[in-house]
């Protein structure tokens, strides 16, 4: 009855202000009630269960304007605190959006760099080839003939987002008095998580920055490509890089028009987020059909770098040796990880956090079926350490996701594609090279040196 009276007044303040014209307050009375129903009692035991709750706050977000659908993006990583069949919904947030007019975007370039448009590019092509919520992206040639991208941002897009994360941190506070389990999902966090996110894409210096370390962190890999930023004609609203041709990753029928083997290709993209997540703590976290392409090569090609995750070292190690102790059916040394590292509590009952691990390692190691997922078995694992007290760790969920988008992509290109089996053999290489014995005492070696060297 309640739940009821809150959700038809709710309701009726939103028409109410709707036919009035008031369509701010219409949507901050709208988003308040969606924030009720959906982030402030999503563990309530009697939750009504509506197929529509996820599509009605995936509407109001993308009609909300830009800073939402950006929230919305980095609240889709978070279906321990929405719930995963909201996630779902807003999985779809899709940023694309009109342009704004080519006569500002010259303006911007102007002011910027102090001189008209045809005296920095030979050609300019006004109408761009993506828009997103942020920016977009023009297809350009400088006077040396090299062809470029850039990227540039919405005009008045920081202050907007000033203002809407003020809203955001407004409701985190309160939901903090309201959540009985607030200590461990850490709503200002959420917020504090985005606001990074959002403060890295408002900053195209930043997305360089991280674009570049990309590119140096591929260099020596076969296959990958990163386009090279062209600094001097880059600032905080302007990006100029390098432009790729290519075919989307996810258009398998395109790919295969080409000529290009789809089933390399997807053990390509595997290795590659290996490579980025395990060896350099460093991935592409923003993985949708405009941002991962295919050349005419057969190379994967990686574009705007305006997302990215970063596993420190303590956090790649122990992933990694989680992922090998499920290999080797060690599920006590799985637990022993989790309670050394502070994963979980340390009075925990170890024990009983390896037999929940046990259920989750048997129906997989060692079952040859093709729809083995390593994304959910972290995604499994993550819900057996929340039930053990785990304190919400951002990083490693966004690794999950991102994990999640890795395996849709390559089992887009082949059905029958195995992201354990193909994962198995990097894991083991992996761990033989950095969480052996030998490698571990090295490490502390290292360590203690590194010590002496700082004190001396």
């Amino acid at each position: 009855m309640i739940d009821s009276l809150r959700i038809f007044t709710v309701m009726s303040l939103h028409q109410i202000f709707f036919h009035m014209g008031y369509k701010r307050l219409n949507f901050f009375v709208f988003v308040l009630g969606r924030l009720y129903e959906v982030l402030l009692f999503p563990f309530r035991k009697n939750r009504h269960k509506s197929n529509s709750l996820g599509e009605a706050l995936l509407k109001t977000l993308q009609n909300a304007g830009p800073i939402y659908i950006k929230f919305g993006q980095t609240l889709s990583t978070r279906p321990d605190i929405i719930g995963e069949e909201v996630a779902n919904y807003l999985r779809q947030l899709q940023d694309k959006l009109p342009p704004f007019a080519s006569e500002k975007t010259r303006k911007i370039l102007e002011n910027e760099f102090g001189k008209p448009v045809n005296h920095i590019f030979s050609s300019f092509e006004d109408i761009p080839v993506a828009a997103a919520s942020i920016s977009q992206v023009h297809k350009a040639v400088l006077k040396d003939g090299k062809t470029v991208a850039v990227k540039v941002l919405r005009p008045g897009i920081k202050k907007k987002y000033e203002r809407d994360i003020k809203l955001l941190y407004f409701w985190a506070k309160i939901s903090i008095f309201l959540l009985k389990d607030a200590k461990r999902l850490k709503p200002l966090e959420i917020v504090k998580v985005s606001r990074n996110i959002m403060d890295h894409e408002l900053d195209l210096l930043m997305e360089a920055a991280a674009s570049s370390e990309m590119r140096d962190n591929c260099k020596n890999d076969s296959n990958i490509l990163v386009p090279q930023v062209y600094w001097k004609y880059t600032t905080s609203i302007i990006l100029t890089s390098e432009w790729i041709d290519g075919i989307s990753i996810y258009d398998a029928e395109l790919i295969k028009k080409a000529g290009l083997d789809t089933v390399t290709i997807s053990q390509k993209i595997a290795t590659m987020f290996f490579n980025q997540a395990y060896r350099d703590g460093f991935f592409h976290a923003d993985l949708h059909p405009g941002n991962i392409m295919v050349t005419k090569d057969g190379n994967i090609a990686l574009v705007d770098f305006g997302i990215v995750g970063r596993l420190p070292e303590k956090d790649r190690l122990a992933v990694t040796e989680i992922l090998d102790g499920f290999l080797k059916k060690d599920y006590n040394r799985i637990a022993r990880i989790h309670v050394n590292l502070g994963y979980i509590p340390h009075d925990a009952d170890a024990g009983m956090f390896a037999l929940r691990c046990r259920a989750i390692g048997e129906p997989i190691i060692g079952v040859s079926v093709q729809d083995i997922s390593v994304a959910n078995l972290l995604s499994r694992l993550f819900k057996i350490t929340r039930d053990f007290g785990m304190e919400v760790q951002p990083q490693l969920l966004l690794l999950q996701k991102t994990t999640l988008v890795v395996e849709g992509i390559g089992r887009t290109l082949n059905p029958e594609l195995n992201m354990w089996q193909l994962a198995e053999p990097w894991i083991k290489k992996w761990a033989a090279k950095n969480i052996s014995p030998e490698a571990k005492i090295l490490r502390i070696l290292k360590g203690v040196i590194d010590k002496l060297v700082q004190k001396f």
